[in-house]
């Protein structure tokens, strides 16, 4: 018994149900079976220029109608990404991700995310490193984990001088204890 193969669209909602994604996402990951079946049902012999405009077109049917049916959105898919990435990563990061998805970050959710940057960088250092640094070896690796991870230079320039110093005054006030 051959297995009948699943329809675009039945491809289509697997995927939203798994995760959010992006327009630019699905009409990636559909197109690859849309070529398939377009390609396996007309045969070899058939003109793959053809059958790759069939199955763009296809796809971009099936694309406009899970957006007009409010099952495939972009600020929901932008929404989700920052969600979970702002933990980890800064606002450089998580907009470079999000264009690479063709999506634009709302300015509301920019805003936010710019507003909490100093704080979230900071718990971020706070978890990779048990110890404020010691001298200027480990302040510049530090400062280079905090740009790979998307924070601007200027907030990690800030945020280092802030923790050089919470870390002189807490070694003055256990010389002064002892």
């Amino acid at each position: 018994m051959q297995r009948r193969p699943r329809s675009l669209k039945s491809r289509a909602l697997q995927l939203l149900a798994q995760r959010d994604q992006s327009r630019l996402e699905l009409r990636t990951k559909l197109l690859r079976h849309a070529r398939a079946a377009v390609a396996n049902d007309a045969g070899t012999a058939g003109d793959t220029d053809d059958d790759g405009r069939t199955a763009a077109a296809e796809v971009e049917l099936l694309l406009d109608w899970l957006q007009a049916n409010g099952l495939l959105s972009n600020e929901r898919f932008a929404e989700s990404r920052v969600h979970a990435r702002q933990g980890r990563f800064g606002l450089l990061r998580i907009k470079g991700e999000l264009g690479r998805h063709d999506v634009a970050l709302p300015a509301e959710l920019e805003q936010a995310l710019a507003a909490s940057e100093l704080e979230r960088a900071a718990a971020v250092r706070a978890r990779r490193f048990a110890a404020p640094p010691g001298d200027a070896a480990e302040r510049a690796a530090q400062s280079r984990f905090l740009l790979a991870r998307g924070f601007a230079p200027e907030l990690v320039h800030r945020l280092m001088r802030g923790v050089g110093r919470i870390a002189v005054d807490a070694e003055s006030t256990l010389d002064d204890v002892a």
